[in-house]
């Protein structure tokens, strides 16, 4: 065989580099092997070592049928006389696998062949030039390439964005890798198939976790909330109901239950007594304050990310911003325990958002059990999507709204199998949600109303209006909200002590709820309550009409039909009370450092006022039948013309739309919420004035004003930017200040250069020109910079500060016994294709290429010549400082 001259070194790089390349892949190497120093190279193979002498057999170390034969091939170019003395040569050594090492390329009639006879023999063909360049083991050929660096996670560094369009590539490849080997039955194949299906099994086990998960925290919170007012005292495990009817008492009645035993009674006072109200009020604010204030101990102390609804934080997630241990186990765990804690508390909020941070935080979790979705950010967001969704399934009993909650409010990155999945993980949660069963009625959604009744075309008007009232309020809410937790940032007391704060709001929120009815009761059983019709068997305030009439047309349908004067006054001025108090205590509960969410309170402010417009509505029509013959005002026997119970439906969905602004989620949410199909026309047309009312008052929702404060790089999809500035105005730096312009050369630095241009600067990545005449070569990461500069130190004792880098192939030959220090080629790292835009191109095309293909960064050219960069952090700043 020919033998070149001065190839010993390269040989000896090219057999080690290949060793650790199989070594990755599973197959037995002997230490001494890779650790062989070129001494030692020689020593064994001569000073001219011949190419076939290099080949070595190796065993997998899991399967020892599993053989490989790496051949170092002496031709130029495969020929098929080439490719056949490779297969004798594996007949030889009894294999069906090898990896042949050449030198530069193979022939078509070659490649034919190996094609032909793939079934029975696998040649896998590595060229030389992959493999001598090489910077590290694992980070050499193609196949190398989708091994280690598809199969191995990418890691982003805390608070950095992802790159969507090299996470989706590197998956699209990874793919290819996994589907090329479905024929190796049966390992190949298995493979294949798991990865197919890893999608669908990671929703499965999504949803059944979330429905439990949900169960578990109902249960507990209705539990600890009753705990407030006594005990269930020979069956401590029940709540107040399942205590009362597991009594055998007849009817349940909430005021009378021979089981249930109050704190007072158990120390001894009865009657309804001064004592006994005095120790009532204190045992219900002492048990408040201790569940919110252990609640913001948990918090504080253990996972400070499981404060708050969570929505805001997950939006920013799904749209590819990184936020480390915001999903993790502990946040978990902790926002689990105090959410249950903070609701049973009495404080204004609810377990709507935190459930949907649960769910992702699921979802994060299960994601690393499956390596095709946890080692890729943009994979891991749609399970994390479909997570979304199946949180809003178990906290509403609501699937099909928790997938258009993702789709509409959540979800930055939604492709249709993402929304298949997303439906599946939301029925599995219901489903798991249902059996556990944990409102004890059969039923998985919260405010269930077993009545209908058709409404007349001219209730449209005070439909819209509590539409206008909810936008109205709404933007009062959010913006008051705002308003605190910007003092609460900017105040060192309030900010640095964080208890404090819970344990006032939590003892302050108490000593007012307590006196009211509507405000004492929890949220959920306020709502529930406000969502009822009036009849014989409702004796509550709501329901307190002198004089009532009831008639039926049928058994079992009784209705109200009118009475001869209106409302019972206490009811009207409690009701209204309870709604000042509604959105006083949720402006200052919202953002407080303990588990919160905001649907469930806002549904309470808008029942309140829905609730309290029906009974107006009903009192001027009564009132308007009596004294008109017209028949159109008159009622029919047996049907209602007013139902307060649908007003409060409407208020309720008009006044989240306008805090949130969500729409058709919301429509089909309520939808579910009450399982009233008739209902959908006027909480449409409610929902849809609270948005545009909404929008004219205060341009933002609740969650995107939190995005906003918090500073979070987030760039709505849903928004328009109808802007006449030019990139050139944006990027960075500005024409003046060209000189700033970090960039690295293709070919003319050396190592130290980029170590200290990394230490100097805070950029993820740097352009790579063209050292002439700055035209725009490529794009590198800050990272694959680092790990690529990192290994070579540690790999190659060759390498120095003042060895030369290259992000081409035109590397010169190295001679080892000379005094020049071993150049590295780093082309392998270098993305050729970035994306790139002219320095005239208006900012709507940039920013919608932002927010619709994910970018990180994009470089501005003029005629090919780079001038700047434009990251989103810099059109969030440039827009957030009002300079379009």
């Amino acid at each position: 065989m020919m033998h070149e001259d001065g190839d010993d070194f390269r040989l000896w790089r090219l057999r080690i580099t290949a060793l650790y390349m199989v070594a990755d892949r599973g197959y037995d190497i002997r230490p001494e092997e890779v650790n062989q120093t070129l001494a030692q190279f020689k020593l064994i193979y001569g000073e001219k070592p011949l190419r076939e002498d290099l080949s070595v057999l190796l065993t997998h170390s899991d399967d020892i049928t599993d053989q490989l034969l790496i051949i170092f091939a002496d031709e130029q170019r495969i020929t098929n006389e080439s490719v056949n003395r490779f297969y004798r040569r594996m007949e030889e050594q009894r294999v069906s696998k090898a990896l042949v090492i050449v030198k530069e390329g193979i022939t078509t009639q070659a490649k034919d062949t190996i094609d032909e006879h793939s079934n029975r023999y696998s040649i896998e063909l590595v060229p030389e030039n992959d493999l001598i360049g090489c910077v590290t083991e694992n980070d050499t050929p193609d196949v190398v390439d989708e091994k280690s660096e598809l199969l191995n996670r990418y890691k982003y560094g805390d608070f950095h964005t992802i790159d969507w369009l090299r996470d989706l590539a590197r998956d699209r490849k990874r793919h290819k890798y996994i589907s090329s080997q479905k024929n190796d039955f049966p390992f190949g194949f298995f493979r294949s198939f798991f990865d197919a299906i890893s999608g669908w099994i990671c929703v499965l086990l999504v949803g059944v976790a979330a429905g439990s998960t949900a169960g578990i925290i109902d249960i507990g919170a209705r539990w600890m909330s009753d705990l407030k007012d006594g005990i269930c005292a020979d069956r401590f495990w029940l709540d107040r109901e399942h205590c009362c009817w597991s009594a055998n008492d007849s009817i349940y009645k909430e005021a009378d239950c021979s089981s249930w035993t109050t704190w007072p009674e158990m120390l001894g006072y009865y009657n309804q007594s001064f004592f006994y109200y005095v120790f009532d009020f204190l045992f219900y604010v002492l048990w408040a304050v201790c569940m919110a204030g252990f609640s913001v101990s948990l918090v504080k102390v253990f996972a400070p990310y499981a404060c708050g609804s969570g929505i805001p934080e997950i939006k920013c997630v799904l749209s590819g911003f990184c936020i480390r241990g915001y999903l993790g186990k502990w946040t978990f765990v902790i926002k689990a325990v105090g959410l249950i804690l903070s609701s049973a508390s009495g404080l204004s909020l609810g377990k709507e958002g935190p459930m949907v941070h649960l769910a992702c935080c699921i979802g994060n979790i299960f994601s690393y059990v499956f390596p095709k979705y946890g080692n890729n950010e943009a994979k891991k967001r749609e399970i994390l999507s479909a997570s979304a969704a199946a949180g809003v399934s178990v906290a509403f009993g609501a699937p099909i709204g928790g997938v258009l909650f993702s789709l509409e409010e959540a979800s930055y990155y939604f492709p249709l199998k993402t929304m298949w999945r997303s439906f599946f993980c939301a029925l599995i949660a219901g489903i798991v949600l249902r059996f556990v069963n944990p409102f004890g009625s059969d039923q998985t959604s919260l405010f269930h109303v077993d009545y209908s009744m058709k409404w007349t075309f001219m209730e449209l008007i005070p439909f819209a209006l509590l539409g206008v009232f909810g936008g109205v309020l709404g933007s009062l809410f959010i913006w008051s909200n705002i308003s605190w937790c910007k003092f609460r940032k900017n105040n060192k007391l309030l900010g640095q002590n964080p208890v404090y704060e819970v344990l006032i709001v939590t003892a302050l929120t108490a000593s007012v709820a307590y006196w009211n009815p509507y405000t004492r009761k929890s949220a959920s059983s306020l709502i529930k309550q406000l969502f009822e019709r009036c009849g014989p068997e409702k004796l509550m305030d709501l329901c307190d009409y002198q004089n009532k009439t009831f008639t039926s047309d049928k058994i079992g349908d009784i209705y109200y039909i009118g009475g001869e004067s209106g409302l019972g006054t206490t009811a009207l001025w409690q009701l209204i009370f309870a709604l000042i108090c509604k959105l006083i205590f949720t402006i200052f509960t919202f953002g407080i450092k303990v588990p919160s969410g905001l649907f469930v309170p806002s549904l309470a402010m808008g029942a309140l006022a829905g609730r309290l417009l029906g009974m107006q509505v009903e009192t001027f029509v009564i009132a308007l039948q009596k004294a008109s013959t017209n028949p159109y005002w008159t009622c029919q026997v047996g049907k209602d013309c007013v139902m307060p119970g649908l007003y409060a439906m409407v208020g309720a969905a008009a006044v989240l739309g306008g805090v949130t602004r969500m729409t058709i989620s919301l429509v089909v949410i309520m939808f579910e919420l009450t399982g009233s199909l008739e209902f959908i026309v006027p909480t449409m047309v409610a929902v849809m004035f609270a948005k545009w009312v909404g929008d004219a008052v205060y341009r933002m929702g609740i969650y995107d004003a939190h995005i906003n404060l918090n500073s979070y790089p987030f760039l709505d999809n849903k928004c328009e930017y109808p802007y006449s500035t030019v990139a050139m105005q944006v990027m960075r730096p500005g024409v003046a200040d060209k000189s700033q312009l970090k960039v690295i050369h293709q070919d003319q630095m050396v190592v130290g250069e980029i170590e200290d241009l990394m230490r100097e600067t805070s950029c993820n990545g740097f352009p790579v020109v063209n050292t002439s005449d700055m035209f725009v070569v490529g794009y590198v990461t800050r990272r694959d910079l680092q790990m690529a500069l990192a290994n070579a130190r540690k790999s190659y004792q060759y390498v120095t500060t003042n060895s030369k880098v290259y992000f081409s192939n035109n590397v010169p030959d190295f001679d080892p016994t000379g005094s020049s220090p071993a150049p590295l080629r780093l082309k392998k790292i270098v993305d050729l294709a970035p994306m790139t835009l002219s320095d005239q191109t208006p900012m709507e095309i940039v920013i919608d290429m932002f927010r619709k293909l994910g970018l990180r960064q994009i470089l501005i050219t003029q005629h090919g010549k780079l001038q700047g960069v434009i990251t989103k952090k810099d059109i969030l700043r440039f827009m957030k400082e009002g300079e379009f």
